[in-house]
């Protein structure tokens, strides 16, 4: 079908019905690329035709350019009343490059015209829709709060700074925001300094965040709370409020604590385009938990993670909340070099040079390494599998995989230096330029 329509089209070039056919067929049979570039010739041809740009949209989303879709879908969206499918995969390209509260967002403005409509895979990340999701909730006359109790939050972290591969500036910071005023309370006492505080970390994705946030807490063997969005947000009217106050009030009852936020981008996000939603809510809820009005937060370190701190509230960044803004940069040949080796650590190798990978791997982040391994691993599998012996890893191993696997941090730097150039007035994406230079 696919050879004639082409066919077909070669003799009437100018047939958008036909040309839009050819590229639903192409869609329908994997070939996305193929059906972007025929999608994108109609939308060029007919801007009006809603389809073929939605087609679009759904091809770009098949080849996981997030972005190229999320561009398309918006478009749609602002155009009239838009679709369920419109809807649907903008919903779904937001969550999957990470704005987690546009994503959000957008469902709720899609079961709010559709509710008889749900999506199972984005109902599974925001936690809503379910038939017996009200009979779990708990309620406070109960006890005081459903959910999130005390026993699922807190944890002991065996991870300390000797297991995080660089990242000297990061610790330094940490050091002396929470280890030092531990090792030396009474000096730090006299200059009126408290333990605990705000760090916020941005970067690429990849690089360590939430690994040097769990390695703070076994650094001082302190509690550790890690706290997604999705465990926090909630549709149900005050409950997203009531679970916030309860991992600050269990952060608070086990100190030393150190508290992690993950993509706190989407609970941060600028209250000015929520005002007349219940997240502005949950912001003032988490400000007034940051700034312990009505409670003693000392002991208590709140890490935040963020992939966009663009979209990050300024109050998030006053003085007494995220006090401490922290660029993660990819690791530099060095910390690559230390990140191999504790990633091989109890691995069977032979004769690998860390050194010499690390230089082949520049701009990899910390997770890019950790597949560069695991590609590896998968080659060797397979020669242990035909020999029925273990096999090391070897140099030649871990050279091809790195070959293989691309750095994935790019696309972040290309977003990132956009807003170093021309939205840094406070200087916050110093750190940005100086890396990109």
């Amino acid at each position: 079908m696919i050879r004639s329509l082409r066919e077909a089209l070669e003799l009437s070039p100018d047939n958008d019905k036909l040309r839009a056919h050819l590229a639903q067929t192409l869609l329908s049979a994997g070939q996305f690329a193929d059906a972007a570039e025929q999608f994108k010739q109609v939308a060029q041809h007919d801007p009006a035709d809603r389809k073929s740009r939605l087609g679009l949209a759904r091809a770009f989303y098949a080849q996981e350019l997030w972005s190229a879709a999320i561009v398309v879908l918006e478009e749609l969206q602002g155009q009239g009343a838009p679709e369920h499918e419109v809807l649907l995969y903008l919903s779904r390209a937001l969550l999957k490059e990470g704005s987690f509260g546009k994503a959000m967002d957008t469902y709720e403005a899609l079961l709010n015209r559709w509710p008889d409509r749900p999506d199972a895979e984005l109902d599974e990340h925001f936690r809503i829709g379910g038939d017996d999701f009200d009979e779990d909730y708990e309620d406070e006359e109960d006890g005081p709060m459903g959910d999130l109790r005390a026993s699922d939050l807190v944890v002991k972290s065996d991870v300390t700074f000797a297991d995080v591969g660089g990242m000297k500036p990061v610790k330094d910071e940490i050091a002396m925001k929470i280890i030092q005023p531990l090792l030396h309370p009474e000096l730090f006492k006299a200059y009126g300094k408290k333990i605990g505080g705000g760090i916020l970390l941005y970067g690429p994705p990849g690089c360590g965040k939430t690994h040097i946030a769990r390695a703070t807490a076994g650094e001082i063997k302190a509690t550790f709370i890690s706290v997604a969005i999705k465990d926090i947000l909630d549709m149900w009217i005050g409950k997203s409020e009531r679970n916030m106050h309860r991992v600050f009030e269990v952060a608070r009852q086990n100190t030393p604590c150190v508290v992690f936020i993950d993509e706190i981008d989407a609970l941060g996000a600028s209250r000015a385009h929520m005002k007349h939603s219940s997240g502005s809510h949950v912001i003032n809820q988490f400000l007034t938990e940051m700034d312990g009005v009505a409670s003693n937060n000392d002991g208590v370190l709140v890490i935040g993670a963020t992939n966009m701190p663009w979209n990050v509230d300024p109050a998030f960044r006053r003085p007494g909340r995220f006090d401490r803004t922290i660029f993660v940069p990819p690791p530099d040949a060095d910390e690559r070099e230390q990140i191999l080796e504790i990633l091989l650590r109890g691995k069977p190798t032979k004769d690998i040079d860390a050194r010499a990978v690390a230089k082949r791997t520049e701009g990899f982040s910390g997770a890019d390494l950790r597949a560069v391994i695991d590609l590896a691993i998968e080659e060797k599998l397979r020669a242990s599998m035909k020999t029925g012996m273990v096999e090391p890893l070897t140099q030649k191993d871990m050279v091809n995989a790195s070959g293989k696997h691309k750095a994935t941090t790019r696309e972040w730097f290309t977003t990132a230096r956009n807003y170093a150039l021309y939205a840094n007035e406070s200087g916050l994406y110093d750190e940005i330029l100086k890396y990109t230079k």
